[in-house]
């Protein structure tokens, strides 16, 4: 006798969600996809996300150096919508530390002025003919851009550009060739999921799996 696999149906890793369907949103899957009902999702950052820097909220700088973010990638794997404050403080002759916080209010990293930061935002902060004093900074801000620029894939750990980090499930099927996209319908917050019912990357390890399911939670996905 020939045995027969049942696949994954379509919804059935959902076990509560938002009224009015709040909990779904459209997706667009990326060219070159093949996506199972229940399959853990990132999305490209560069294409769903914008960040802009400004002199810090509530005063002028006493230096005059300035902030440049990365032309190619300000914004990495990983980022926040909200506000990052970079803060001085250290103060030094032609140069300076600086302290970063997410939006959350947590410590990401340290950086002197010349050095580049890469850490959920990427950016330089040089010089200027006046030196930064403690507590002078910048503030960069990152927003999401319009919903139907940002394409979505299956979760990718090798992946640099966004889809690295668990944001959302799909709640249909999907296959694409090179160059296109299509929509489904897919959860990206306020939703309790049963986890044996989801789809993830060959290879994934525990402790991945784990950061993942943590990722999901951030926006309110709870895996059971």
């Amino acid at each position: 006798m020939t045995p027969f696999v049942e696949g994954r149906h379509p919804a059935e890793f959902v076990l509560a969600e938002a009224n009015g369907n709040r909990s779904r949103d459209n997706l667009k899957i990326g060219a070159s996809q093949t996506i199972l009902a229940g399959t853990v999702l990132g999305v490209s950052a560069a294409k769903a996300m914008a960040a802009a820097s400004a002199v810090k909220a509530g005063g002028a700088n006493t230096g005059d150096g300035t902030m440049t973010l990365d032309a190619n990638t300000p914004i990495l794997p990983g980022a926040k919508l909200g506000v990052y404050t970079v803060r001085c403080i250290a103060a030094a002759a032609n140069g300076g530390t600086f302290r970063v916080e997410n939006p959350n209010g947590d410590v990401i990293g340290d950086v002197a002025v010349g050095a580049t930061f890469a850490d959920d935002i990427k950016f330089v902060i040089a010089d200027g003919a006046a030196d930064f004093v403690v507590g002078d900074g910048f503030d960069v801000t990152v927003t999401e851009t319009d919903a139907t620029l940002a394409e979505f894939g299956a979760l990718n750990l090798a992946d640099a550009a966004g889809l690295a980090i668990a944001v959302a499930i799909a709640l249909y099927p999907a296959t694409t060739g090179a160059g296109e996209s299509v929509e489904i319908a897919g959860i990206t917050r306020d939703c309790t999921v049963n986890g044996k019912c989801l789809e993830w990357p060959a290879g994934i390890t525990d402790q991945q799996k784990a950061a993942a399911v943590s990722q999901l939670a951030e926006r309110g996905i709870i895996v059971r």
